[in-house]
């Protein structure tokens, strides 16, 4: 469940991001290339959150 929402989540701030670089250069906004994006961005996630180990914290 975690990826799914991390990949909703990816691909709606890549959309964001690009379209605010896009506005910034004075560019057309490109659907194909913010979806590559936010997938990037997801995929660069994954990778990153699978470096660190699970935390097993007993609490009493």
């Amino acid at each position: 469940m975690k990826y799914i929402v991390n990949l909703v989540w990816g691909f709606i701030l890549g959309h964001v991001a690009f379209y605010i670089g896009s506005a910034l250069e004075g560019n057309s906004y490109d659907f194909i290339g913010a979806s590559i994006l936010g997938i990037f961005i997801s995929v660069i996630v994954f990778l990153i959150a699978s470096l660190f180990p699970d935390s097993k914290v007993k609490h009493s």
